[in-house]
């Protein structure tokens, strides 16, 4: 078996050419950023963010080849600054006798900060038109010095369009048909979900594995390891997700709460991060617009720390419906942050006296206490007597709003505003 029969059919089928490159066409169709460059001829340095199997290192190579250029590529994970250096010698070697070096690095977030800064010098003189890949966020995950001095081309996962496109050129690639029949060959693309390298690893495998039969979708998921949704624990994916789930919440949005929270359980998320995010949610978006959405939350927790997954997962998703449909209402979270402002602001004001404990003669002497009212033994249970401190005015931190039981909530404050004003003013005649 020779070289090139060893190497994978995504390897083998990589387009030379960005015309023949799949999907991109934010940055491949007519005034894309990679378009303009090959139609200019000229290479800038460029970082290419974007999920596995979408054409990172495809479109690198097509750049090189599009200008004629030395195709240079690293990977961050097994190389370092002696292998960057003894790029740039033979870069500098090429320039010399008028030859360009396009680097291309794999994993460009996998560099420290030291390592990325060995690139900046030869960016800045031209050595080399530098292209690094990466999944991960750059602005996250770069220093600002050479993002600065690059283009950021982000691409998307391959449309399901698009891999069914690649599955019938692999099929005229390898003259022979999948043993798929219609719906198995849609589940196949669906299942890839963007990634154009396992599309084409999966492929090869059911060439060569002689199915007897055509193969139906569930039949398809019993030959194949079924690849579980694009996420990840810690990065952009995983807070994407969680910011869908709350933001479908907070839009009332139930069905997509639930899409979403069903898309971080399928994909390995933390149960426990997710019910932390939910119960949050309770308090800061529907607080006592709805008071018992934190039961709800701390009981769904609950159940789930008790009875773990599948039964706890039916906790989960009552408790998405619930919030999800329950009045929303901010006004809990904006008290807190007033408050929290106004008490950094006003500093280590004393209460005033009628609400201060007077446990000694001495304290009783000092005015402590004088002038409490006992609220119950009122007419009307209320008082309206000062509880801020003497030398600041009143301040209004909690305005609840015309939904859910804050509706209820607001008729009382409205009701001890309006005797609060009744009594000041018949205690100043």
């Amino acid at each position: 078996m020779t070289q090139s029969e060893n190497r994978p059919l995504a390897d083998i089928m990589r387009p030379s050419t960005i015309d023949d490159i799949v999907g991109q066409g934010q940055l491949l169709g007519e005034n894309g950023l990679v378009r303009r460059m090959v139609d200019n001829h000229k290479l800038s340095n460029l970082i290419l963010w974007g999920p596995p199997g979408c054409g990172k290192t495809t479109i690198a190579r097509a750049l090189a080849k599009s200008v004629d250029m030395d195709f240079v590529p690293m990977s961050a994970v097994f190389s370092g600054t002696s292998d960057i250096k003894k790029a740039m010698e033979a870069a500098r070697m090429n320039r010399e006798i008028g030859r360009g070096t396009l680097l291309f690095i794999d994993e460009i977030h996998r560099f420290n900060k030291t390592q990325q800064d060995t690139l900046l010098p030869y960016l800045e003189d031209g050595t080399v038109v530098f292209m690094g890949a990466t999944t991960e966020n750059p602005s996250f995950n770069l220093n600002n010095a050479l993002l600065s001095r690059c283009h950021v081309g982000v691409l998307q996962p391959l449309s399901t369009t698009d891999l069914m496109t690649l599955m019938t050129r692999a099929e005229k690639f390898m003259d022979k048909k999948l043993p798929l029949d219609d719906a198995a060959r849609l589940h196949l693309a669906q299942m890839a979900d963007g990634d154009a390298r396992f599309l084409l690893n999966t492929i090869e495998y059911l060439i060569n594995a002689n199915f007897k039969k055509v193969l139906t979708p569930d039949k398809l998921d019993s030959a194949i390891q079924k690849r579980a949704p694009l996420s990840d624990k810690s990065g952009d994916e995983h807070y994407n997700l969680i910011s869908a789930v709350h933001k479908s919440l907070r839009a009332s949005d139930t069905d997509a709460a639930l899409y979403w929270t069903a898309r971080m359980m399928t994909s390995g998320q933390d149960p426990m991060y997710l019910f932390r995010r939910l119960t949050r949610f309770a308090m800061e978006d529907i607080g006592l617009a709805d008071p018992n959405a934190m039961q709800i939350a701390l009981a769904a927790w609950q159940v789930y720390e008790r009875m773990g997954s599948p039964e706890g997962d039916l906790a989960l998703t009552e408790l998405v419906i619930y919030l999800g449909t329950a009045p929303k209402s901010t006004a809990n979270y904006r008290a807190q942050m007033a408050a929290y402002r106004t008490a950094r602001e006003t500093g280590s004001l004393m209460p005033p006296k009628n609400i201060l404990n007077a446990p000694t003669r001495m304290m009783r002497d000092m005015g402590y206490g004088a002038g409490y009212i006992y609220e119950p033994d009122t007419e009307s249970g209320f008082s309206g007597q000062n509880c801020f401190p003497e030398s600041m005015s009143r301040q209004k931190f909690y305005h609840p709003i015309e939904r859910g039981f804050e509706r209820e909530i607001k008729k009382r404050l409205d009701y001890w505003d309006g005797l609060r004003k009744k009594l000041n003013s018949k205690n100043s005649t």
